[in-house]
Formats: C-alpha cells, sequence, structure tokens
C-alpha cells in the first residue's frame, strides 16, 4: 500500500500492529515509524543497522510486559532481514495483538516488501518523495503539532531555501519555535542564514543525503562562511555521526549524554543515530582522509580555496 492508504487507516483506527516501511523517502519512514510506536508507557526496544539480533527481538516481543503494557519493536536498517526471522517477528504480532513491530528499511530492494506474508495482517507501505504540494501539507501539520504559528506562504519560502528537502526544512520548525508569534519570511531567512551553524548544518545534510548543494554552499560563501570553517564543520560532524556509530555497535542504542556530554531532544538524537548506521566505519576512515587532507592542502597553498573546497564535497558524495 501506499501512504494515502496508511492515513485513511490510521484515520479509520483499523491499522494493523506490525508494518514494514520501506521507499525512497527516509523522512517519511522516520515519520511514520515514530508516529505508529508513540505508545506511553510501552516497553521498547529498537535495533539500528548492524545491531540486529534476531534472538533478542523475538524474545522481547514473546515476553509479557512488566506492567501490563505494549511491547514495541523497531528495526531500523538498509539491510534485509532474512525472511524466516521477519515471518517469525510477524508471527509474534499475530499471536499477541498487543504488540506492535516495524521494520524500517532503508534499502533499494522495494519489490522484497511489496506484498505481505500471505496469511498476515503486516501493512507493508511505501513512501515515495512527497511533491510540493504533500511536502507543504506534511510540514503544516508538523508545524501545527510543534505549535509553530506559520502560513503557507512562508512554509514554501523555508522550503525553497532548503532546496525542496521536506526533512531540512522541518529540523528548521524546531528552531523557528522560539517565536512566540506568527512567523515571517524573515524570521526564516533571519534565523537560517542569520546563524552560521544553522545553515552549515543544513548544507551539511544536503552533502550526506548526496543531494545537489552547490547553490547552498554559492549562498554561505556569499554570506561570509570561510571554505576552511564550512570544511572543518563537515569533518566535525561526520566525526559525531562516527561516535554515534561506534556507541551502537557496542550498546545497541544511542546515549546522547555519554556520546555528546549534554542531553540532547530524543529527535536529534534519532536522527543522528539514523544517519550514522548509514555510512559504513571504513567509508568515515576515508571521508576523513579526504578531509584532513585537503584541509592541510587549503592551508598551505595560496591556490583558489573555492576550487579545493567543491573538488572536496564532490569526492565526500562519491565516497558515501
Amino acid at each position: 500500500m501506499y501512504k494515502s492508504e496508511l492515513d485513511k487507516h490510521i484515520q479509520n483506527n483499523s491499522v494493523s500492529n506490525s508494518f514494514i516501511l520501506f521507499g525512497e523517502s527516509s523522512f517519511l519512514i522516520d515519520r511514520y515509524t515514530n508516529a505508529l510506536t508513540n505508545k506511553e508507557g510501552a516497553s521498547l526496544l529498537k535495533f539500528y543497522h548492524d545491531e540486529y539480533n534476531f534472538n533478542s527481538a523475538k524474545a522481547h516481543l514473546s515476553q509479557a510486559s512488566l506492567f501490563g503494557d505494549q511491547n514495541i519493536l523497531i528495526i531500523k536498517s538498509e539491510k534485509k532481514i532474512p525472511k524466516k526471522e521477519l515471518d517469525a517477528l510477524i508471527e509474534q504480532c499475530e499471536k499477541n495483538s498487543d504488540n506492535i513491530f516495524v521494520y524500517a528499511y532503508y534499502g533499494t530492494e522495494h519489490a522484497a516488501y511489496a506484498k505481505p506474508a500471505s496469511g498476515t495482517k503486516t501493512m507493508c507501505v511505501r513512501f515515495f518523495h512527497p511533491n510540493h504540494t504533500e511536502a507543504v501539507a506534511t510540514i503544516t501539520q508538523i508545524a501545527r503539532e510543534k505549535h509553530v504559528n506559520i502560513d503557507s506562504y512562508t512554509i514554501n519560502h523555508l522550503l525553497s531555501i532548503q532546496g525542496g528537502d521536506i526533512a531540512l526544512a522541518c529540523n528548521e520548525l524546531e528552531k523557528l519555535s522560539v517565536y512566540e508569534r506568527a512567523i515571517t519570511a524573515k524570521d526564516v531567512d533571519n534565523m537560517i542564514f542569520g546563524l552560521a551553524e544553522i545553515s552549515i548544518e543544513s548544507f551539511i545534510k544536503k552533502i550526506l543525503n548526496k543531494k545537489d548543494f552547490k547553490s547552498d554552499l554559492l549562498s554561505l560563501l556569499e554570506h561570509g562562511e570561510d571554505e576552511i570553517r564550512i570544511l572543518t564543520a563537515l569533518t566535525s560532524y561526520l566525526t559525531q555521526l562516527y561516535m554515534f556509530n561506534i556507541y551502537i555497535r557496542v550498546n545497541g542504542a544511542p546515549n546522547a549524554m555519554e556520546i555528546l556530554g549534554y542531553k540532547a531532544p530524543a529527535f536529534v538524537v534519532d536522527d543522528k543515530a539514523t544517519a550514522s548506521i548509514k555510512i559504513k566505519p571504513p567509508t568515515y576512515y576515508k571521508l576523513h582522509e579526504l578531509l584532513l587532507g585537503s584541509e592541510l592542502k587549503m592551508k598551505s597553498s595560496h591556490i583558489d580555496k573555492s576550487a579545493i573546497l567543491l573538488s572536496t564535497l564532490i569526492r565526500a558524495q562519491q565516497l558515501l
């Protein structure tokens, strides 16, 4: 099924308790994973990428909750779960309607999950990248949920600034929520381009998502950002993701206090955790080697820093 069909089931309170979410839009996969598993008091177990363990996953769905509440299992991965294991996990949901299982698949073999297993109530949902109208509607809904007073014109402006990337636009809503009044296009400009860290973060996410970043790079440089600072910001961001990656591999789930040294909002932790597992350790090494080498070249030569930066960012996307 598609997003529109799932929305109808949600509205009619007729959703199943096991889901396979997949497709082109990681943003929508994440959003619906959170929506379908947001149950107060539930016992939640979440696996990221290589941390998935079938025995632990099955045991979680099989056990009785300590307080009689729901057991929820979330698996986020670019790898396919073996069919027998996936069927066994779904079977636990068929046996116990209080269980909830969401398999958020970020890989590209979509055909494998087009239809649910025979005899099950599993909902297989494919999410395509939202078109402009859908993106505006989604951002409007999220703004309402976050109590951000923003009209459709300003949302269109925000989306335009972020190059049509709905994930980046929604991240900015968190920052715009500081205004306790109606948000204007000028507020968007001041908040996004007035704070270098924010614009650079959005820019970095475009690079990591292998989207076109050239207009954003030009805008950053026009707003006074230095080429070396942009490069070191990317290096720092990747280092942080690598710390998330290592911690998740060792402990199974992220802990912002131990990784970052401070408590971060849940959406920030989940966003970084999801991004971190999409890059393999050898790739982190190659990326750092590239970025540090380019930084040294910028600091030790008199050639065009902008040319070095552009070349480096293109090569970085090729490594991802």
